[in-house]
């Protein structure tokens, strides 16, 4: 099932600012919240729905991003959707902070609930990695191999953070509640311990090999396939290739960012392409047919009229970049540059002034046209 547009999600337009969008989420929040609607599938698709939306469109680069690229800016590596590991509640934390209206939503799920550390709170570091390639690149697409240092799981605490067959104790800073009180003028507020963050609970014999880490450093090689068609500025998302997580915690993600380096021939533009071809004098005034070179390695010919002027565009059509969405391909646009000579033989020199004799208005509208005009001005 295709996913719904994120600006309709929300019901604000395109245009809509970063704080129409903020007052979006947060009405549609408060309303879909699972706390409010124990049991309902609906209201809980809702809210992860609009949470999605919220994490995609309040971030300048990735809205930039879903606005170019829609959905698929998202759809790293060739595997599941952007966010199938999304946590919706950080996007919810966000807006509302994540313990004061914790405070408020446990009147719904009843009294006396504790909580104690997410799952999300152990996650790993996301990872970005800055990738250049050639244009020839970003035309067919390749498979990249990426180096880079990360950390994995260590193998002998399995990512506990303590010794095997030893077990944690009970935070001394919240009690084992996960949650410190603090008052400030009238009111109480609970907040996560900063100690234990929010587990409840502290290692009393760390992991010999990771030194209660929970992870190690290490180097990886991965394979990841570049599409057809990126630019710079494409983000490539690959899920869970990030650092590790400990405690139960997934792992991040490893956002490669590419940049597609300039060409020496073609200039681009989104998916079209352009550049400046120079041909002679002779040619532009009598016409020829050229052969130009295209971006697949391969050569395309175009007909020059006679008469062709200085600065004429002409436009190949499907011959620039692939559409990064689609299997449609951007146009080639080739720009005359008609090249006067700037050297001339005893007998070139000779024609030309002959050819010069025999020039009348009717060759050159251009400049009789000019002319015409700068008589009148002299004689006003």
């Amino acid at each position: 099932m295709a996913k719904k547009d994120y600006y309709e999600v929300l019901g604000v337009v395109k245009s809509a600012s970063a704080e129409e969008i903020k007052k979006a989420y947060r009405k549609l929040a408060l309303k879909y919240h699972p706390d409010r609607n124990k049991g309902n599938k609906d209201a809980e698709a809702k809210f992860k729905e609009a949470s999605e939306a919220y994490h995609v469109l309040s971030d300048k680069e990735r809205r930039v991003n879903y606005d170019q690229f829609g959905h698929a800016a998202f759809e790293g590596g060739g595997g599941r959707g952007g966010f199938s590991n999304f946590d919706f509640s950080n996007a919810f934390s966000d807006i509302f902070g994540s313990d004061i209206f914790e405070d408020i939503f446990e009147g719904f799920g009843g009294a006396g609930r504790r909580r104690r550390g997410r799952r999300s709170d152990y996650r790993g570091e996301d990872l970005r990695y800055d990738l250049s390639i050639s244009m020839e690149d970003a035309y067919k697409g390749k498979k990249q191999e990426i180096s880079f240092s990360s950390t994995e799981t260590c193998s002998r605490c399995k990512g506990s953070c303590a010794e095997p067959g030893s077990k944690p104790i009970s935070c001394s800073t919240c009690g084992g509640q996960g949650r410190v009180r603090s008052s400030q003028g009238f009111f109480t507020i609970q907040q996560t311990c900063p100690e234990c963050s929010g587990s409840g609970e502290q290692i009393s014999n760390p992991c010999k090999d990771c030194r209660g880490m929970g992870k190690k450093q290490t180097r990886k090689k991965i394979f990841t396939n570049i599409p057809k068609g990126v630019d710079d500025g494409t983000r490539i998302r690959l899920s869970g290739k990030g650092e590790a997580g400990i405690k139960g915690g997934e792992n991040g993600d490893l956002y490669i960012f590419v940049s597609v380096d300039s060409h020496n021939i073609f200039k681009r533009s989104e998916e079209n392409l352009f550049f400046e071809f120079p041909i002679s004098f002779a040619d532009a005034t009598l016409g020829t047919t050229v052969e130009v070179p295209t971006i697949d390695g391969g050569k395309a010919k175009v007909k020059i009229p006679a008469g062709t002027q200085h600065g004429k565009q002409f436009r190949l059509k499907g011959k620039g970049m692939p559409i990064i969405r689609n299997k449609d391909f951007g146009d080639l646009y080739i720009r005359i540059i008609t090249e006067v000579p700037t050297s001339l033989t005893r007998e070139q020199k000779g024609l030309l002034e002959q050819f010069k004799k025999l020039e009348d208005s009717k060759s050159n509208p251009t400049i009789r046209n000019f002319f015409e005009k700068a008589k009148r001005f002299w004689k006003n």
